[in-house]
């Protein structure tokens, strides 16, 4: 048999391909590296050296030559690995060898592989020719301390999928870089932290220095002052309990580059909620560091090719906004700030493209942000992560939060997080909330009419009311549009045109121009705005947090006013039921429910109606799946389900489907349409242009996209997409100040607005 290639280059010589043996020994070196961050490098070593040995075969020569169909070339791989170092590290190895292009199985699906009775495979019998030699059992061990955490099983599994990261990671970089025909691959060369926490500081000095001699900027200076005294403290899980308008997003930053920098850590992962959030801490982190810093925005809808200014170099990218598309697909930047959804999903997925970032997880502090917000029913896998990162990957974690749920042991909560109180970062959060007090809360005894709330928009010409529907916003809208100043926010109105109204409502505040907003929940946390008067529909107190928020949010009144309702018309949601019921009696019954001690029975009395079964609550094939007791039966032979766990692991479990509406700010906007028509154009839609048709995009339910689809409202936008891809071919369905019409009412949580 002639020379054996790992890649080939149709319709050039042989001589410009890749030997097989080159492409395993620099994949098995550049996972050990990625490795070596949590003390597993030479069992990466192990897995790039296998991850490619069923290619010796003719077959899969023959394909690489164009003469046969494509055969599988990892399952020889996850053999070796098996016979060679037993059923404890060898299946490990093999089982991430096995799903290095495919994704990770089910242990059944694997067994099924091992087994040379049902899976033949072509020979692979001189695959010893083109790797070095295994080493033995025993130097596979970790170079550090690894320890079992308290979920029985879950240390393993989840040490499986961190070490499948370093490999399919290791396998597409240097697949890309034998592709880049030696042309420079632009990644990295960001300023590194140290750097980082110099900007910073000056910026917080400039800060301080312009800053009024004010009760909150003084509360915020303090709240900065003690994070940044805490650094020092060896790395492993904190909290970080700061009142809204405690100046918390910045703080925790300072205190990330600072303890990064002390502890020798590699990146700070920022992690919240919603899009809203995402966006506007990236433009401050921008704002903060610079633009050069490198700070990574990764969610659904960012634009990575708004600069105007983006150099185009033959398509390799060596400008900073280049560097950071392609840190995206790995997370291989200094400062990364990326959604929950993103981030946990990660963290339980069996994908390759999902999992290639989990390695830079390791080694690096994750701030958490409204912690809270972690759906109660995958509340004790998230909580499982939360402590692997923190005791075997030598991560800081850091749950920062406004109302900070009962999560650490010493709350009482079964198998919470080992947090003791000298862990918090913040000073005397109870004090720092006295101090911070910036609204009332009245609970209306009687459930209210729609009617009721119009006529109070008619006397404050500043009010915000947050809903817990899409229905019900559009339906209170209707009855006050006609006032000045009647502005309506929801999910049914894509991206650009919801930022074009909440800088129209910034604006008019300012101007102490009349503005009364109608809203869903997704103007609760992250979005920077300040009404004297909010109310809020039935919800529970750490949501509630969060709408008062967006009440006399810098201090100009005594008191803001917020009031909380049940409506008349539109019952409270069945996900909500749980939550306002522990909620309403302590409303009922306190002047300040929003105080520590309210928020600490409040979370003490949800919980207990959950019961501890409701925490690892995910679904599969409808029916109940809990993921925890699942890794647990497998523990002892390692046959994990990664691929059911990928799908029980959902935040967001009835998921809408997108549409796309080309939106018009004004009667000359044609930038939707010149997209659209861009796209529609192309042999191969580019990825960019996708991703920028993102802000034109509304979720509905899928039934009544099926139906539009039929019915000629939607149409495909390309036609090798087809259906993928739907745009509203009838903009008289799209109200210009409510957004997309349904012929149907939507009920909507607040966990539809996450977006990954």
């Amino acid at each position: 048999m002639g020379p054996v290639f790992a890649h080939s280059r149709p319709g050039e010589p042989t001589e410009a391909w890749e030997p097989l043996a080159a492409h395993l020994a620099v994949v098995a070196d550049r996972a050990a590296c990625f490795a070596s961050a949590f003390g597993w490098a030479e069992a990466a070593r192990v897995a790039g050296l296998l991850h490619d040995i069923g290619k010796v075969s003719p077959e899969v020569q023959a394909y690489l030559r164009g003469l046969g169909p494509s055969r599988d070339h990892s399952t020889a791989g996850a053999r070796v690995a098996a016979e060679t170092f037993g059923c404890g590290l060898g299946r490990l190895i093999a089982t991430i060898v096995a799903g290095h292009h495919a994704g990770l199985g089910d242990g059944a699906d694997l067994d099924r592989r091992l087994d040379r009775t049902l899976t033949p495979l072509p020979s692979y019998a001189s695959w010893e020719r083109h790797a070095t030699a295994l080493p033995t059992l025993a130097a596979l061990r970790p170079s550090r301390r690894f320890v079992e955490t308290t979920a029985p099983g879950f240390s393993r599994a989840f040490l499986t999928r961190m070490l499948f990261s370093c490999l399919v990671d290791a396998d597409f970089l240097e697949t890309e870089r034998f592709y880049a025909r030696g042309k420079t691959v632009a990644r990295g060369g960001h300023p590194d932290l140290v750097a980082l926490r110099g900007r910073l500081a000056a910026h917080m000095a400039r800060i301080r220095a312009g800053a009024e001699a004010t009760t909150v900027n003084t509360v915020r200076a303090a709240v900065l002052d003690y994070a940044l005294s805490r650094a020092a403290l060896a790395p492993g899980l904190f909290t970080f309990t700061v009142p809204t308008g405690g100046g918390k997003t910045l703080a925790s930053l300072a205190f990330a580059l600072e303890h990064a920098a002390q502890h020798g850590l590699r990146r700070v992962i920022h992690v919240a909620p919603f899009t809203a959030i995402i966006e506007q801490t990236a433009a401050v982190f921008r704002d903060a560091l610079g633009a050069d810093a490198g700070v990574l925005e990764h969610h659904a809808s960012f634009d990575w090719e708004a600069p105007a200014d983006r150099a185009r170099d033959g398509g390799w990218g060596t400008d900073p906004v280049s560097r950071l598309r392609r840190a995206a697909e790995n997370w291989d930047a200094p400062v990364v700030v990326t959604t929950a959804v993103q981030f946990f999903e990660s963290l339980f997925a069996d994908r390759t493209a999902r999992c290639r970032k989990l390695h830079n997880i390791a080694g690096s502090i994750v701030v958490l942000d409204e912690a809270q917000a972690m759906p109660l029913r995958l509340l004790r896998p998230c909580m499982a992560a939360i402590a692997e990162l923190a005791a075997n990957y030598g991560a800081s974690i850091v749950l920062c939060t406004a109302t900070q749920p009962a999560l650490r042991r010493i709350d009482g909560f079964e198998n919470g997080l080992p947090i003791d109180a000298d862990r918090e970062l913040a000073p005397n959060p109870p004090r720092l909330y006295a101090a911070l007090r910036r609204v009332s809360v009245e609970r209306l005894p009687e459930p209210v009419a729609d009617e009721t709330i119009a006529r109070r928009f008619g006397k404050a010409e500043r009010m915000l009311c947050i809903v817990n529907s899409r229905a019900h916003a559009r339906a209170l809208f209707d009855r006050m549009r006609e006032m000045p100043g009647a502005m309506h926010l929801s999910t049914l109105m894509c991206p650009r045109h919801r930022r074009m109204v909440l800088n129209d409502a910034r604006t008019r505040l300012r101007a102490d121009a009349p503005t009364r907003i109608v809203s869903t929940s997704l103007i609760e946390a992250g979005v920077d705005i300040d009404l004297p008067e909010v109310w809020r529909a039935a919800t529970g107190l750490d949501v509630l947090a969060q709408a008062a928020g967006r009440c006399n949010r810098e201090g100009r009144l005594a008191l803001g006013r917020v009031v909380v309702f049940e409506p008349a018309e539109t019952p409270v949601p069945r996900d909500l039921r749980l939550p306002w019921g522990a909620a309403d009696p302590i409303l009922c019954a306190t002047d300040d429910p929003l105080s520590a001690e309210a928020m600490r029975s409040y979370f003490s009395e949800l919980y207990w109606r959950r019961g501890p079964e409701a925490f690892d609550a995910g679904h599969l094939d409808g029916s109940v799946w809990p993921i925890l007791p699942h890794i647990e039966e497998r523990a002892g032979n390692g046959a994990f389900p990664f691929a059911s766990i990928a799908k029980t692991f959902r935040f967001i479990e009835e998921t809408m489907e997108p549409v796309i509406v080309p939106w018009q700010a004004n009667p000359a906007d044609d930038e939707a349409e010149t997209l659209l028509r861009s796209i529609a154009a192309m042999e191969k839609p580019l990825g960019a242009d996708l991703r920028r048709l993102q802000a034109y995009t509304v979720p509905i339910p899928p039934r009544l996209r099926l139906a539009w689809l039929g019915q000629g409202v939607l149409r495909p936008v390309h036609t090798r997409l087809g259906a993928s891809l739907l745009r509203l071919n009838d903009l008289k369905r799209y109200d210009p100040c409510a957004g997309l019409r349904l012929e149907e009412a939507s009920e909507r949580s607040p966990s539809d607005n996450i977006i990954g």
